[in-house]
């Protein structure tokens, strides 16, 4: 009875000891997502405040999209090298 306790407890322990590589988690489409479109003027004469409104507004939106597009990279980046560095 204690070798087949013995020899129960190295086959279980055996079965267990195989290797699991699971996937790093891909990003949500909700991240991969482009930026919101830019704004066009529209007409042949425009009031040089209104061009000015549209082109802060662009302005805006760019960089804050940018901003916020390369951070999320460079943080999937690394934490997906990390995860796949610890073995």
């Amino acid at each position: 009875m204690k070798y087949l306790a013995i020899l129960s407890a190295i086959l279980l322990t055996a079965c267990t000891s195989v290797p699991i590589a699971p996937k790093f988690p891909d990003a949500p489409q909700v991240l991969k997502d482009k930026c919101e479109q830019l704004r066009k003027i529209d007409g042949d004469k425009v009031a040089i405040t209104e061009m000015l409104k549209v082109v802060i507004h662009n302005y805006t939106l760019y960089y804050e999209c940018s901003t916020k597009v390369e951070g999320w990279q460079e943080w999937y980046n690394t934490q997906k090298k990390i995860y796949e560095s610890v073995k």
